[in-house]
């Protein structure tokens, strides 16, 4: 009981005697693992992570019972493995460097609301997408969040305009010159159009998923970006994000997503009810 006592002494001794530079430390490596651990989960990395798991207990073992050779060649197969790391994940680490880079300094400090033009921004793309989904006409709309896609945008046309349901349908008509790119959104208003976006690398991807579908999620992948798919063959409607696809979202569904990626301060009672009240409001305003 004593030395239970003496240790949860100890234990309150250490933490008061923690400075605020031992407490920011702490955090920087629970920021990392975290990192890593994610990044395993995303990739197909488990059954890699897990041989190395074996090899680092494999050297603790051999280590504590003075295997000099044994821990001496397992030494050398970390190092080596390390290096086998980044050849076999480079596309992976490449574009995790890439979403870094293109991180907004702002976003940092709290993730900002667009206000009344993105929120008029998500209205219209929704009507839009529903028309289109309904006549099969194949689309690719890009709302930018914090990383920033100038490079993807420089592969296109600028436009800068208001979003509404009938600029998006005109962008992306059959015979329109600019219908086989991704229109990009930033703050609420469509910056580019006819932008070419990354297709994805992965290797799990379901073999009906076309061209549009694979330059989604590529997208995604590379950026935190929130990429919307209107299927030109069935004309269902999908929503890529970090590298995965919800696919045949109702018309309710698709707005309530969009709404909590890129509104997440508002209350989640919109979707049609609240589309409903606002056309009501602005009729009786008429």
């Amino acid at each position: 009981m004593n030395n239970f006592l003496a240790r949860i002494m100890e234990s309150v001794d250490l933490i008061l005697s923690m400075r605020f530079a031992d407490i920011v430390d702490v955090l920087i490596v629970a920021v990392v693992v975290y990192a890593v651990v994610s990044f395993i989960r995303k990739t197909n990395a488990t059954r890699f992570a897990q041989g190395i798991l074996l090899l680092l207990v494999a050297l603790w073992l051999s280590s504590i019972a003075q295997l000099t050779v044994t821990t001496f060649l397992l030494r050398q197969v970390f190092e080596i493995g390390v290096l086998a790391v980044v050849i076999l994940f480079q596309p992976e680490i490449r574009r995790a460097l890439e979403r870094v880079g293109s991180y907004r300094v702002f976003s940092l400090f709290g993730r900002s609301v667009g206000g009344p033009a993105l929120d008029k921004a998500i209205m219209q793309t929704v009507t839009a997408c529903e028309d289109m989904s309904r006549s099969r006409t194949g689309a690719l709309i890009v709302f930018e969040r914090s990383n920033h896609l100038n490079e993807t945008m420089v592969s296109g046309t600028p436009v800068d305009a208001q979003v509404t349901s009938e600029l998006l349908k005109n962008i992306f008509f059959n015979k329109a010159p600019l219908h086989d790119g991704a229109v990009i959104i930033r703050d609420g208003r469509l910056a580019a159009a006819g932008c070419v976006l990354p297709l994805s690398e992965s290797s799990n991807l379901s073999k009906d998923l076309g061209m549009r579908h694979r330059a989604g999620i590529g997208m995604s992948e590379r950026s935190d970006a929130v990429v919307v798919i209107v299927s030109e063959e069935t004309g269902a409607i999908s929503v890529a994000q970090d590298g995965l696809l919800k696919r045949h979202l109702t018309a309710d569904t698709f707005e309530s997503l969009l709404r909590q990626e890129l509104l997440p301060q508002e209350s989640e009672n919109g979707g049609w009810l609240s589309r409903l009240k606002r056309a009501k409001g602005n009729s009786d305003e008429k």
